[in-house]
């Protein structure tokens, strides 16, 4: 006696969905999907991911009867509603914005391991698909070579042992292969993913042109070096006043963004800005803090310019020269601006050398420092 099986209407939705997404996927328009695994189009928070399927391509699952896909060990009603929702992202992905190549496709453990949480869940959460375009547009326009560093809305959301580390060494990389690399916890790969989705989302939809060239960098830092090469070619010296404006504060910005508060405070006591230009000895009193703290403090402010604006030494130093020469020669008479702060700026941005001596305390602060790191893997 032969028993007959109900189907539920949802079941009839579920099956009719699945054949209309199965010849639309079939068509000619999506071969470039075909041989993706499922597994490209999974999220990091999807729950419940048919996971025998994970790792086979479109074109093998849809090559299968959908009662035979039903009847695979371990797939019940809702891993299969899971299975006909990531066919459903397929199908809703332009083929026009498929990389021309994928590297190593995340395997279904990979996928399903990567559903904890993170700070930047909006950037974090996004299929392998999507990553595979961002690191694409990077690798498309030349920006490979750029540190991740310069690229990046903030420093503070960046470990420090990554500033200089180039794009390129991610772009061959799937999500699921960076974090499984050493030290790579959510909080180093939201601020990776962070950046390369910056700089997609300039140039991703750009043509190239070859009598051109994509150039990238903080605005704050592109205005400062717009204005000091203005100032290089200009015979009279700019004032007190357009010195602060163009070249202190957007560079003191700059340290706000990208560094703690008591960074910023410190670099705002050697300017002078809200009082006087104070000494080494007179920051760390106010502050509280050992000279060699203070040392410690106005180095991680010349390493975050050395990020942001490489070429900025050459151009700062040979601005002051300038300014030096001006004076020496008694250029525009009486009108000569009061260079303190200015001077004050060169030496807390781009100091001739590395500030205090690197003894006992001043490594201790450098342990905390990688000690402060490695907490980010546990």
């Amino acid at each position: 006696m032969s028993v007959v099986r109900t189907i539920s209407a949802e079941e009839m939705q579920v099956v009719g969905r699945f054949e209309g997404l199965r010849q639309m996927l079939l068509s000619s328009e999506y071969a470039e999907h075909l041989d993706k695994p499922l597994g490209y189009w999974a999220l990091p928070t999807d729950r419940r991911l048919p996971l025998a399927f994970l790792g086979r391509s479109l074109r093998e699952i849809l090559a299968v009867p959908f009662e035979e896909l039903t009847a695979t060990p371990g797939i019940g009603r809702k891993k299969t509603a899971s299975l006909v929702q990531l066919l459903a992202r397929a199908a809703k992905t332009d083929p026009a914005d498929l990389p021309a190549v994928i590297l190593n496709p995340p395997t279904a453990k990979a996928v399903a391991g990567d559903g904890h949480g993170d700070s930047h869940p909006n950037l974090t959460n996004i299929s392998e698909v999507t990553w595979a375009q961002w690191r694409a547009s990077v690798v498309r326009h030349g920006l490979a070579g750029e540190p991740l560093g310069r690229m990046a809305p903030s420093l503070q959301r960046m470990t420090r042992v990554v500033w200089n580390t180039p794009m390129a060494a991610y772009t061959g990389s799937t999500l699921a292969e960076i974090r499984a690399m050493k030290t790579h916890g959510e909080k180093r790969v939201a601020a990776i993913i962070e950046v390369f989705h910056a700089v997609h989302a300039i140039v991703g939809r750009m043509d190239i042109q070859d009598h051109l060239v994509v150039r990238i960098m903080p605005s704050r830092i592109d205005a400062v070096e717009r204005w000091t090469g203005d100032i290089l070619q200009r015979a009279k010296r700019p004032s007190s006043e357009e010195i602060a404006a163009n070249f202190i504060e957007p560079l003191l910005e700059q340290v706000r963004i990208d560094a703690s508060r008591q960074v910023a405070a410190l670099a705002e006591c050697r300017l002078g800005i809200g009082g006087p230009i104070t000494s080494v000895r007179q920051a760390a009193r106010q502050m509280g803090l050992t000279r060699a703290r203070v040392y410690q403090l106005l180095n991680a402010i010349n390493d975050i310019m050395m990020v942001r604006w490489p070429t900025g030494r050459h151009q700062v130093h040979e601005l002051r020269e300038k300014f030096r020469g001006d004076t020496a020669e008694g250029a525009n008479g009486d009108d000569q601006p009061e260079l303190r702060q200015f001077e004050a700026a060169v030496e807390l941005f781009y100091p001739g050398s590395r500030r205090g001596a690197s003894g006992p305390i001043e490594r201790a602060f450098e342990v905390t420092e990688r000690e402060e790191d490695l907490l980010e893997v546990i």
